[in-house]
């Protein structure tokens, strides 16, 4: 819970240190980019040997990593002296959803029966759009245990139309005394 607590606290102050900047845009690539060289075992693996000191680390950073943001680069090098360069992607998670939570966009995460056409995915994402009153950003997978219907989760709302919840529904009401 710490390792979370700490990641959104890092994602925060990146966050307000590119709004007052005007860069958020360019944060985002950068720590998009630092994320994704975070999660090579390899690189992870180095960065976290006590043995390699940390100017050697943050010197070959710096190489591979020149042309990001100095400040974003300052985030990357307090990450690796805490030991803690395996939250890059949570930081970068969090940074994200500050980042579409002040562009008025909200992510729904969707499980479906079978894979939803483009039109479909099109038809969701308007729905779902009306129901939230902010632009939807669909992240759609296949769960084969759903009989049919979807599952949607935006935010903390968890929308059920799924086959199964609607035959539970179903059966307690039959259970209940009808109708």
């Amino acid at each position: 819970m710490t390792g979370k607590y700490s990641a959104g606290r890092y994602a925060q102050a990146a966050f307000e240190i590119a709004s007052q900047r005007d860069e958020l845009d360019a944060w985002h690539k950068d720590l998009k980019l630092v994320a994704r060289l975070a999660t090579e075992a390899k690189v992870l693996a180095f960065m976290e040997d006590p043995k390699i000191r940390l100017e050697t680390k943050t010197g070959l950073l710096k190489e591979h990593l020149g042309g990001i943001n100095p400040l974003v680069l300052n985030l990357v090098y307090i990450l690796i002296a805490g030991n803690r360069l395996d939250m890059m992607g949570e930081v970068t998670a969090g940074f994200e959803l500050r980042l579409m939570e002040k562009r008025g966009v909200e992510r729904a995460e969707v499980a479906t029966a079978v894979p939803l056409s483009e039109d479909d995915k099109a038809r969701l994402v308007k729905r779902l759009s009306d129901m939230v009153g902010k632009k939807i950003v669909l992240k759609a997978r296949v769960d084969p245990g759903l009989i049919s219907g979807m599952i949607a989760r935006i935010g903390d709302k968890l929308i059920d139309g799924s086959t199964a919840s609607g035959l539970a529904m179903l059966k307690r009401q039959l259970g209940e005394g009808g109708l």
